[in-house]
């Protein structure tokens, strides 16, 4: 085996596993986007609820 094949195998190894990874955190980034909308969403329903209380009282 060439020194230059060796070079070649080892940059596509590096760039395959490059590519897994960086798919690997968009779909856990978008995971926890979801995730920390619903925990928004949850803590806006709350204050809304508490500032309609208000206006009743």
């Amino acid at each position: 085996m060439n020194v230059g094949d060796i070079i070649f195998q080892f940059i596509m190894l590096l760039f395959i596993l490059g590519i897994t990874f960086a798919i690997f955190l968009v779909v856990r980034s978008l995971v926890n986007n979801q995730s920390r909308s619903k925990n928004m969403e949850q803590k806006l329903d709350k204050i809304i609820e508490m500032l309609e209380k208000e206006k009743q009282e």
